[in-house]
């Protein structure tokens, strides 16, 4: 029998799944979104982009930006009850209304 897979993207199928307009390659402009400290934004993972991707499990949370860390962003959010942090890239990130 095949051992299974282990990786970060494991059970990601649907999760990570564009639909076919947006499939390929993502805006460049996605890559030069700026946030403020203290502004609330939403993890949105774009699959397209790997560097500074973060955790399947925080695809659809809301948190607010604490801080830079170089060209990513720090953002606070709650995972159930505790609180974490999240270093990810702005590609990754919508901001929330």
């Amino acid at each position: 029998m095949v051992k299974a897979s282990k990786g970060l993207r494991r059970k990601t199928r649907n999760i990570l799944g564009k639909t076919p307009r947006t499939k390929g390659m993502s805006p460049i402009t996605h890559e030069f979104r700026n946030f403020e400290v203290g502004e609330k934004v939403n993890v949105v993972i774009d699959p397209a982009v790997h560097h500074g991707m973060p955790h399947m499990r925080f695809q659809g949370k809301t948190g607010v930006v604490s801080g830079k860390q170089g060209r990513a962003y720090v953002v606070e959010l709650k995972d159930g009850d505790k609180p974490k942090t999240v270093v990810t890239r702005p590609e990754h990130l919508k901001k929330s209304l």
